[in-house]
């Protein structure tokens, strides 16, 4: 595990694609991965990034886990759960006391201390000041209705720190 470098973001897009083409993750475009490659960080082995996970800072005790992905060839191998526990000590680090994340994935966040959760995970004070982002991510989490074709079928998940 470390964090990504600029130059991963080639591996990261390359994780994701066949993940988006499943609807599984968001594609999104390749500048959105640089200006966020600090979010990340990499599961290496053998010198080949083969998963990758970032966490965002959503407001001072909240942040959400996004694009959680492991290569095929390591599935079944802990890399997963290896890239969540690096974000989850980072979470700490930040001194953040939440964790959200938007998933089809329930079974692999619940055995990470995860819940579904219904509603809004912040106060409605927190809540008009978010809907001033334009981060997409932050829409989703809001559950916005112009988000709404992007999360069908996505189950809202919160871990408490």
């Amino acid at each position: 595990m470390r964090p990504a470098r600029t130059a991963d973001v080639r591996a990261i897009r390359a994780l994701v694609t066949p993940l988006a083409e499943q609807r599984v993750l968001l594609q999104k475009e390749a500048v959105a991965y640089y200006e966020s490659v600090g979010d990340f960080v990499v599961a290496e082995q053998d010198g080949t990034v083969v998963g990758c996970g970032a966490l965002h800072v959503l407001w001072e005790d909240l942040g959400e886990v996004r694009t959680l992905a492991v290569d095929a060839s390591a599935l079944g191998t802990g890399v997963g759960s290896a890239l969540l526990d690096a974000l989850v000590e980072r979470a700490r680090a930040l001194g953040l006391s939440r964790l959200f994340c938007l998933t089809f994935e329930t079974a692999f966040f619940g055995r990470h201390g995860f819940t579904a959760i219904e509603g809004q995970a912040v106060e409605p004070a927190v809540y008009a000041e978010l809907l001033r982002s334009y981060d997409e991510g932050v829409a989703e989490f809001l559950d916005l209705e112009r988000v709404k074709p992007n999360t069908l079928g996505n189950t809202r998940m919160l871990r408490v720190l």
